[in-house]
């Protein structure tokens, strides 16, 4: 499977959970990575789309580039009823304030099995 995360808003470095295009790319990268595992797709790309002030992302969108076994539609439901994506939800949801970060610092952010936003579940 090719990992690749594209994420806004620059570097990571330096910015606390709170600041969303860390937290929320984190959560992107999960969301992903559990549609392939659940099987609806075996691809995928999560966007999830913030403006300053709202809390919940003004838009979810997803790209399985034509791999989806169910209708997308069914899926963005699924990630709707399943997941509190405002910045404290997915802070939550992640555990990011424990003192994670250093792990990320060498060879990136993504792939290590071991932090929370790698890890695996059913919805």
């Amino acid at each position: 499977m090719e990992d690749i995360v594209d994420i806004g808003g620059g570097a990571f470095s330096g910015k606390d959970a709170t600041k969303v295009d860390r937290s929320a790319s984190y959560m992107a990268r999960f969301i992903a990575k559990n549609i392939v595992a659940n099987g609806y797709c075996d691809k995928c790309e999560v966007q999830l789309s913030y403006a300053i002030g709202v809390a919940n992302p003004v838009a979810i969108y997803i790209e399985t580039f034509g791999t989806s076994k169910i209708d997308e539609e069914v899926i963005l439901k699924k990630i709707y009823d399943n997941f509190d994506l405002s910045p404290a939800g997915i802070i939550n949801f992640l555990d990011l304030k424990k003192p994670i970060y250093r792990q990320t610092t060498n060879y990136g952010h993504f792939g290590k099995e071991y932090l929370s936003w790698e890890k695996k579940i059913i919805f």
